[in-house]
């Protein structure tokens, strides 16, 4: 097996600078896009509430009208 070659420094400094800066922009950018995350979620909820709201009167609709006296 073939000893392995040294790596030279500036490519360390510079994996290691990327590496850094990688982990710098994920952290501003999650923190940008966090708000507008929870305020979608806001949107969904109130949607999902909105929808499960017309659904339970649909439902009661089509109950109260399959109750004839011919059943």
């Amino acid at each position: 097996m073939v000893p392995p070659v040294a790596v030279s420094p500036l490519i360390k400094t510079a994996r290691w600078s990327a590496l850094l800066l990688g982990v710098f922009y994920g952290k501003q950018r999650f923190e940008y896009l966090k708000p507008i995350a929870e305020e979608e979620r806001r949107v969904e909820e109130a949607e999902k509430k909105a929808r499960e709201e017309q659904e339970r009167i649909y439902k009661q609709l089509s109950e109260a009208n399959s109750d004839t006296i011919l059943k």
